[in-house]
Formats: C-alpha cells, structure tokens, sequence
C-alpha cells in the first residue's frame, strides 16, 4: 500500500512510473501521427510496414512479420492492401517461389511526403514551441539515438 497525497492506492504503479509516461507519450505521438497521415491514406501501422519494405528490399513475408511484430497472415493481408494501392510489388509473385518484396515508386513518393508530415509532429509535439518538458523528452530522446559516426 503507498500514500499518494490524500489517496491511498494499494498496488499501483508509482505516480511518477517511467513507464507510464513514456506510455503516456507515445499514445499521445501516436494519435498526432495518425490525424498527420490520414490524409495520405496511412496509419501509424502501415508506415512502418511501408518503411520496413523500403528499408530491406526483397525482404520475405516472414522477414517484415519478425521485424514488425505481427503474424505472417497479417502481413499478407497488409502487403496485399498495399500492392493493390500501388505502393509495393512482389518481384517474384509465383506460386512456390519466396517473395522479394519492394516498394514502387509511387510507394517512395508516398513515404517521402509522410517524412514530411511526421517531421510537421515532431515541430508541433517537441520543436522550440512546445511544451518545455516535450522540449526535453524530444533533446534527450535526440541525444540517447544519435549516431556519432553518421
């Protein structure tokens, strides 16, 4: 049992859990970049999907389920909503041969105007007119996944 202020909670995380306001956060990211993508026809969950194409050309449909952490079945049915909008294609596309899939060019055009608008999220939510806190949560953010040798 903890004391927090005049409410006692038994067994709840702690007021100021790390968890819970990273939690927090990222729901609060994730709302933003969806309401920035949906006019470009994209979620949250079809952009990485998008972005794991482009980023491992040819890679299998059991590569983007490990990398995006959902089931292969799941991933099909993705990758063929995206091939039937013209953003991806499977090189291969035969019966019994492994799929190599990639994205189109209207695919590349796609995940540039998206960079695009999540960089418009990253201003609003963490850029010099923020909140101050986001201001800090997006610098330390910045600074703990820099990469020094780029």
């Amino acid at each position: 049992m903890r004391e927090t202020g005049a409410v006692t909670i038994d067994n709840a995380p702690p007021a100021w859990s790390t968890s819970i306001i990273v939690l927090t956060l990222a729901r609060q990211v994730e709302t933003e970049l969806n309401a920035a993508l949906a006019p470009l026809d994209l979620t949250v969950s079809r952009l990485g999907l998008l972005g794991h194409i482009a980023g491992v050309p040819g890679a299998s449909f059991s590569d983007l389920a490990r990398m995006s952490g959902i089931t292969v079945q799941t991933v099909h049915s993705a990758v063929k909503t995206l091939a039937k909008a013209g953003l991806v294609r499977d090189r291969t596309a035969r019966a019994g041969a492994a799929s190599a899939i990639e994205v189109t060019p209207e695919g590349a055009r796609l995940l540039e105007a998206a960079g695009k608008a999540i960089a418009q999220v990253d201003d609003r939510l963490f850029g010099p007119q923020a909140d101050p806190i986001r201001q800090r949560v997006g610098r330390a953010l910045r600074t703990a996944f820099h990469d020094e040798d780029a």
